[in-house]
């Protein structure tokens, strides 16, 4: 059989077949890490991307033989810990991806390993409390609670401790938790006649997403003002938990299975009803489009609800499209710098958020196409914080060369990094969501 260097096909993913107990083998594990190193070892045209693949190679070039074969099987899991799947190799880098045979999907790979390691028990307290988004913002949103987390949050003193205590970088700028969850106070408009269009449904349920609801329930708002604005019937799902990715990057994939037996019949219903679910975060929707499918391949109900779920500015263009789309703006934004997020890039729908706001009078977007670095709990560490940072600087100059008058980004997170890494700038860091608000004037 010959074989080619590349593949010429679209790449695609194989379901992960992570309830068998060849999943979890560690010896069948350290096989395919050592097939899958080589093969990258080969390569190297990943090591622009992230810190796992220079990880990986100064472990090759730095061993008695170097070659795969001579890195301790131990120090594997070094490059395990580097992986914050951010899906940017398998997606525009590796030309070993399914289908071609060598079947290389190297966050697949990372993320067995991870759930190896926790299930062996080798993972810290900090980082199960961290990816317990529910729990802490349940907590930390309790009132009087919300003034004393936030006020700690910015204390020199109380971060120095928090870094000894829980390994959280005193210097990381942490989201604030608002006082008003965004599931308790959103008003949705759903008065308005159902229009649907060629490419969308015309009723829309929100799916608030953790940040959302505990951290800036302003972008949850300003979504349910955009979308009557625009007359589109909406509601808030009825009951939702956390999508799951936390706990899928922790490698806790029983957790995302008990969240998706909540989240799944409720959005399942509201799918077959003939409701497009948007999400605000990213991560959340390719949570819903693209991993439960693959770890749930036959579930009908996880296929109706990826069918169905929309990133807003996906939503929003395709209803543009269909000629359902208001563009009566009202205000100009001047210059923004918008930051792609590689959990939106992955999910294959283009640059629709560009695109959108292109369509603002005396707007001029400035794009920026790089991983950002911070990756939900991975930049928040203390062990990553500086190479998140240093990941994040060509993203941080490239959005400071525009001289923006606003900074943006479709994840939340990435955005409020970007801001610390661009240091003193007049700026304003705000959500593409809420771009579109004030360029609406509302």
């Amino acid at each position: 059989m010959t074989i080619r260097e590349g593949s010429l096909e679209a790449p695609t993913r194989n379901p992960l077949d992570w309830n068998s107990a060849d999943f979890y083998d560690e010896t069948k594990l350290f096989k395919e890490l050592s097939r899958v190193f080589d093969i990258c070892h080969g390569c190297r045209r990943c090591i622009n991307l992230c810190t796992a693949f220079p990880t990986l190679f100064d472990l090759v070039d730095e061993s008695k033989t170097m070659e795969v074969d001579g890195v301790a099987k131990q120090d594997y899991w070094k490059v395990v810990n580097q992986c914050y799947l951010c899906d940017m190799c398998f997606m525009t880098k590796c030309p070993y991806v399914p289908p071609h045979p060598w079947n290389v999907d190297f966050p697949h790979l990372m993320l067995r390993a991870k759930a190896v390691k926790f299930r062996k028990g080798e993972v810290r307290f900090r980082d199960k409390l961290l990816s317990s988004t529910d729990a802490l913002g349940t907590l930390a949103t309790i009132p009087v609670v919300v003034q004393f987390v936030n006020a700690a949050n910015k204390t020199g003193f109380a971060r120095g401790v928090m870094e000894r205590a829980l390994g959280v970088h005193k210097d990381r700028v942490l989201p604030e938790y608002a006082s008003s969850k965004f599931r308790n106070t959103a008003r949705p408009e759903a008065s308005f006649p159902v229009r649907d269009g060629k490419n969308t449904p015309g009723k829309v349920a929100v799916f608030a997403t953790c940040y959302v609801n505990y951290n800036e329930p302003g972008i949850g708002h300003d979504l349910l003002t955009i979308l009557a604005h625009n007359e589109i019937p909406a509601g808030v799902v009825e009951k939702e938990v956390c999508c799951g990715m936390p706990k899928f990057e922790l490698g806790d994939l029983g957790a995302v299975a008990r969240n998706k037996d909540v989240n799944i019949p409720v959005l399942a219903k509201l799918a077959r009803e003939g409701y497009a679910i948007l999400t605000a975060v990213p991560s959340c929707t390719l949570t819903f489009k693209q991993e439960l499918p693959l770890m749930f391949p036959g579930d009908a109900d996880v296929k109706a609800v990826a069918e169905a779920m929309f990133d807003p500015f996906e939503y929003l263009m395709l209803r543009h499209r269909d000629g359902l789309l208001k563009t009566d703006f009202r205000q100009a934004l001047g210059k923004v710098s918008y930051h792609v997020p590689c959990h939106l890039r992955v999910q294959n729908t283009g640059q629709k958020t560009r695109e959108l706001l292109e369509m603002i009078p005396e707007t001029k977007v400035t794009t920026v196409e790089r991983c950002s670095g911070h990756d939900g709990t991975w930049g928040v560490k203390r062990e990553y914080f500086e190479q998140s940072m240093k990941i994040g600087r060509p993203v941080f100059r490239r959005m400071a060369e525009a001289a923006p008058d606003y900074i943006s980004s479709d994840c939340a997170i990435a955005g409020r990094h970007i801001k610390q890494g661009m240091g003193e700038t007049s700026a304003q860091k705000q959500h593409p969501i809420t771009l579109l608000r004030i360029a609406y004037g509302l």
